[in-house]
């Protein structure tokens, strides 16, 4: 009877072995386990997952437990599957109150503004450019500048030039900068919410000016501010400080090689999103945010339990961040207090994304900057699906550089974006990016099945790989490589 045991045991372990990588992806890749997590990561219930919320700790405790129920190891340092941090939420407990020329202007955005209650003059000064202020006093008063710069005045383009403008009205003894734009109504709310309430590491971070505001007006409105003195009403109880409690979700598999479990691959994804915002038509004022991020955070409970049960020769850590939204602060904390030496950790295989608008497609930030780029193509073709460089659809956005995978890039780690299928900044992208529209039952489950088996495919090949992955040369994140692994610059690489 023994013997027909170890027989019986024996042939499992035959037949668990024999099975290809591909075998392995199909098979723990299910359709309604992903349906189970979207479902209830993206549930009204929690609120949008905002950062430091109550809510917000509710899905990283059913990440945890997830993990757990796998057979994941917690974080070596906590004994648990928590990274916990405290953050510092800075938020105006009431709006703006301001009019300019005796015209009340609702909509601001405050990067930072103290305690006031005043009339006086401002001076109009045009863009607020360095030419802009040849002849013009400006010390103690409050600016007024048309946002942008002559030549552009979206967003972007205003953005890019925030720090020079705020810095010139500090040069030259400014008390306030005030600019005005009409900007696109449809970033406008995305944006004016990112800055209700902003989230910092730093106790002590603020705007060196003690007022810096940005206003929407109509382009009619702003056609009528060409005079150099603009009469100001504001009142405001300045932005209030307080400290929030959040945490990154962290676990641990070891490998199976016994050299090659010293290196890890890690697996990672934000499960924050926005929280509550504007209603919609329908009066949806939860932002559910099932594509940015459940599917992510789903990517990585999907090559878990892939992994739980089919450990690769690589070891694998497991990395949900909090904070993401507030400007990448869960990845930027963990690189800073890293659980695990970050030399130690070969590749950060992340997943994020907006949304997707083609179901034949993974498309994949920084593809072509790293040497796995095979396995990523394969892992994707495997399943039917062509694997595409973001560089390839919008080089000028910077797409690489704008999700968590960048604070593994900056320290030297080879970190790519794994993200559904987008080909294009279309309507299809903008109805669910930071949409109360971005429910999980509008999503293909069909399509994501594939896009995880990918996912999982590509990362188990990059993690039996003999051959370590690394940047490919002329990268402008391969010499922070070379310095973090202690690597002779001109080594050769295999692409």
């Amino acid at each position: 009877m023994k013997q027909l045991l170890l027989l019986s045991t024996l042939f499992g372990v035959l037949v668990l072995s024999a099975q290809t990588d591909v075998e392995k992806a199909e098979e723990t890749v299910k359709k309604s386990s992903i349906e189970g997590h979207i479902y209830f990561l993206a549930d009204d219930l929690l609120k949008g997952r905002n950062t430091g919320t109550p809510e917000n700790k509710i899905a990283a405790s059913y990440l945890a437990n997830t993990l757990r129920s796998y057979g994941v190891k917690p974080n070596p340092v906590s004994g648990d599957y928590y990274q916990k941090m405290d953050l510092f939420q800075f938020s105006l407990q009431e709006k703006i109150k301001l009019s300019l020329n005796g015209v009340n202007f609702p909509q601001v955005v405050a990067f930072d503004i103290d305690s006031v209650k005043s009339k006086e003059n401002a001076i109009y000064l045009n863009h607020g450019l360095e030419s802009d202020y040849k002849n013009k006093d400006v010390k103690g008063k409050i600016i007024i500048a048309r946002a942008g710069t002559p030549g552009s005045s979206d967003m972007r383009s205003a953005f890019g030039n925030r720090v020079t403008k705020r810095d010139l009205a500090i040069k030259h003894g400014a008390k306030g900068l005030i600019e005005i734009g009409s900007f696109d109504p449809k970033q406008w709310p995305r944006f004016k919410h990112s800055f209700e309430e902003r989230i910092s590491f730093s106790e002590g971070e603020k705007e060196p000016l003690p007022m810096y505001l940005w206003v929407q007006a109509n382009p009619e409105q702003l056609m009528k501010f060409n005079t150099e003195v603009v009469k100001i009403e504001i009142e405001s109880n300045g932005i209030q400080k307080e400290t929030i409690k959040t945490q990154n979700v962290v676990g641990v598999l070891e490998g199976t090689d016994p050299d090659l479990k010293n290196e890890f691959i890690i697996y990672s994804a934000h499960y924050d999103h926005i929280g509550i915002g504007k209603p919609d038509a329908e009066g949806d004022s939860i932002y559910n945010g099932a594509r940015d991020n459940a599917i992510g955070a789903t990517a990585v409970l999907t090559i878990a339990e892939n992994l739980a049960k089919y450990p690769t020769k690589r070891s694998a850590l497991f990395i949900l961040f909090t904070g993401e939204e507030k400007g990448l602060l869960g990845s930027q904390y963990y690189v800073q207090n890293p659980v695990l030496p970050l030399n130690k950790m070969i590749y950060c295989f992340n997943t994020d994304g907006g949304g997707y608008n083609n179901t034949g497609l993974a498309t994949i930030a920084g593809l072509k900057r790293t040497t796995a780029q095979r396995h990523m193509v394969k892992g994707a073709k495997t399943f039917g699906l062509e694997a595409l460089d973001i560089d390839d659809v919008a080089p000028e956005q910077g797409l690489f550089d704008r999700s968590d995978n960048v604070s593994f890039a900056s320290a030297g780690i080879p970190a790519p974006t794994y993200s559904t299928g987008f080909d294009a900044f279309d309507e299809e992208i903008n109805k669910y990016y930071h949409q109360a529209a971005d429910e999980a039952e509008s999503l293909d489950y069909d399509y994501l099945v594939k896009f995880y088996q990918g996912y999982v495919l590509s990362g188990r090949l990059i993690a039996n790989d003999p051959e370590k992955p690394f940047w490919i040369k002329g990268d402008k994140y391969e010499a922070a490589g070379n310095q973090l692994y202690n690597r002779t610059p001109d080594l050769p690489i295999k692409d």
